[in-house]
Order: C-alpha cells, then sequence, then structure tokens
C-alpha cells in the first residue's frame, strides 16, 4: 500500500500541469476513488484535491520566482482567468503572485512521501462477518459532520425518538447485530473534511421490506464486514478506533473497504460514566 501511495505521489507530480482531478488518480492506481480518498485524507490528514492544489500552488510559486508571468502560470496550472488564480494564491499563501516577484518571498508545499513508522506494536482486534442483504430501519436526520466529540445533533435525533417508532424498531429487529446502530451517509464532503451535513440514522437491521412511514428505510446488499470490537471512554475510543481501520490495519490487511455502509453501536457502561462498548462495522472485500 505504500509503495502503491508513493507511485500515486509520483503520478501526480508528472500531472500537476495537466486536467487532474481525484478520480483520475484513483484510475490510474486501479482502485475506487473513496477508497483511495480516505486512504489517503487518514494517512496525510488532508484530502486528495486539497494536496493536489497545494502541489500545484507550491510550483507556481515557484514559477512566479523565476520571473515567469502570471498570466501564463494561472493558465498552466489549471486557472480559467489571472483573478481566480489570484484569489486561490492569496488564500494560500497570504500574499498576492505580483509580491513573489516584487518583494522575493515565496511559499512552498513539498510532495509528500509515505513511509512506514513503527509505534509500539498496537494490535486491533477484529473478526469477519458475512451477511446476507438486509434493510436499515430507523430514525434518520441532516446533522453537521463532526469528527470528534459529543455530536448534539445526534443526541437530539435520539431523544426525539417516539414510543411507536421504538415499538415498530424492535419489532423488526430480526439480524445480528441486535443492537441500536449508527449509521452515517450521504455526508456532504464524502467523510472527507470536518464541514458541511450528512444523514444520520438511529435504528435496526432488519430482513423485512415493509417499514412504515414512521422510520427510514436503507436497503443493503449481501457482503462481507470486518467488525471492530473497541472498549473505553465514549465517543473518543470509537473515534480514535475508526481513524485507526483508514491509518493502519486497512494499509497492511488483505482486505479493502467497499462503496457501502459503515456503521456502529454503543453500550454505555452503566458501573462507569462515560465509558463504553462499541463495535464498528465497515464493508470489505478480499484484494
Amino acid at each position: 500500500m505504500l509503495r502503491e501511495l508513493n507511485h500515486v505521489i509520483d503520478y501526480i507530480e508528472d500531472h500537476l500541469t495537466d486536467d487532474l482531478s481525484p478520480g483520475l488518480v484513483a484510475e490510474y492506481a486501479g482502485v475506487p476513488d473513496y477508497y483511495l480518498g480516505r486512504i489517503f485524507f487518514f494517512l496525510s490528514g488532508m484530502t486528495l484535491s486539497e494536496y493536489i492544489k497545494n502541489r500545484r500552488l507550491s510550483e507556481a510559486s515557484k514559477d512566479l520566482l523565476a520571473g515567469e508571468r502570471v498570466t501564463d502560470i494561472a493558465f498552466k496550472y489549471g486557472y480559467q482567468s489571472m483573478d481566480g488564480f489570484t484569489r486561490a494564491f492569496k488564500k494560500w499563501s497570504g500574499f498576492l503572485p505580483s509580491d513573489v516577484n516584487k518583494k522575493g518571498i515565496n511559499k512552498s508545499f513539498p510532495k509528500f512521501s509515505f513511509i512506514i513508522t513503527v509505534k509500539g506494536g498496537n494490535t486491533m482486534e477484529f473478526r469477519i462477518e458475512n451477511k446476507p442483504a438486509f434493510n436499515f430501519a430507523g430514525v434518520s436526520k441532516r446533522v453537521p459532520m463532526q469528527f470528534e466529540g459529543v455530536n448534539n445533533e445526534i443526541l437530539e435525533l435520539a431523544k426525539s425518538i417516539t414510543d411507536d417508532q421504538k415499538e415498530e424498531m424492535h419489532a423488526l429487529q430480526n439480524t445480528e447485530p441486535y443492537e441500536i446502530v449508527n449509521v452515517s451517509y450521504d455526508a456532504d464532503a464524502d467523510f472527507l473534511k470536518e464541514e458541511g451535513d450528512l444523514t444520520h440514522l438511529i435504528g435496526v437491521l432488519t430482513t423485512e421490506k415493509q417499514v412504515s412511514e414512521r422510520l427510514t428505510k436503507v436497503p443493503v446488499e449481501a457482503c462481507s464486514w470486518a467488525v471492530f470490537p473497541n472498549e473505553g471512554p465514549f465517543p473518543s475510543t470509537l473515534q480514535t478506533t475508526m481513524a485507526k481501520i483508514y491509518s493502519e490495519w486497512l494499509p497492511s490487511s488483505d482486505y479493502e473497504v467497499i462503496n457501502a455502509l459503515t456503521f456502529s453501536f454503543t453500550k454505555m457502561d452503566q458501573q462507569k460514566t462515560g465509558y463504553a462498548y462499541s463495535e464498528v462495522w465497515i464493508p470489505v472485500r478480499m484484494k
């Protein structure tokens, strides 16, 4: 995986002045764009689009320092107008393109290189579950994207569930895990940025096809799931587990994530305040 990521970085470097997009980069890598995007984000802390933009503007800054015309540089790196390039460059660097040559100031963003870092041999417990097709059935709402901490909008969604909705969900629940699950999907930023909204569903797994209008039904095709149990302070332990799945486990495993819904459930410990057992279910297939 690390070797492939470095090949991706080299490909980007060779095509900075071309019509380059994350989709084209993923096509070159031979993996789905959502998979490459998530791996790249969790390993680097930025999206693939942001990386490409930063590298282009860094190279543009070098060209400006060498005395090339702003207009030529703008079109060279894919901007449709000099004004568009000037705004982007000012936002990225804090100064105008004209200042680079006049004042000799410059900003750079070096090329990435992915390396292996050993961090103490922490293990991640997981199991593989094969499940036939099923539906999520529950109550859903658009909520703000939030990577860390308690999402108060999700708490409000949980409080809004009526007795009738609870009763129907209980009646529908007929497949593992027999728990109230949380599912997030349709994110504005495809889960790669902490911005915009996503749809969050609190509900159950069911093989029943008939669901009343009180609940939202989301179909899921048959697939395999990598299941990661975790226990500790909530929600930090759950969120850390999710990050490690993409940044540590997936790059070194024989599996790759597929374009299906990830879900989790949490059982709060009645004896320890703020402590919980959770499971994260990630849809996967063998590489």
